[in-house]
């Protein structure tokens, strides 16, 4: 069965575009937010009104992160049912899959809940905690979709 070039063009695109957006907001925008005293002069931003500002940049994103971890799930079904398949490559997509849908619909939410609550809440060891595993799901999300990208590309029969 010859492959539709433009949706193998569109899956990496979406894979690629993904890593890029989980290192610029992880790597770039986080500590521009949260470090604005080293940026800007005579206003200083608190902590609290930094997350804020995160979180709902964070939930943007995770309306693209929701787009991709379906876009995933079928691409990577059709590909299974065509015969490509690859043990690395199933790996890494229930990955991307399942820290997709962590990521969206568990800590983003529950950390603007929490935020909701006030700047009590944000300082208990329960929003610390879940504020690590979010980090530690966007940081496995990064490696996962990187290596489904590099699996994928190698895979790849022109």
């Amino acid at each position: 069965m010859k492959r539709n070039i433009y949706i193998d063009f569109t899956y990496f695109i979406l894979l690629a575009a993904s890593f890029g957006g989980v290192i610029v907001l992880g790597a770039f925008v986080a500590p521009v937010i949260f470090y604005t005293d080293k940026i800007l002069v005579g206003m200083l931003m608190d902590h609290y009104n930094a997350g804020i500002i995160m979180g709902e940049i964070f939930h943007r994103f995770s309306y693209w992160v929701y787009v991709l971890a379906v876009y995933v799930i079928l691409y990577e079904a059709a590909s299974y049912k065509s015969g490509s398949r690859d043990a690395i490559t199933f790996a890494a997509a229930v990955t991307v899959v399942f820290s997709s849908f962590m990521f969206s619909s568990v800590y983003v939410p529950k950390i603007l809940e929490m935020q909701a609550m006030g700047r009590e809440a944000t300082q208990s060891d329960t929003f610390a905690n879940i504020h690590i595993a979010s980090e530690i799901d966007f940081k496995l999300l990064a490696v996962a979709l990187l290596v489904l990208f590099v699996r994928r590309l190698m895979l790849l029969k022109i």
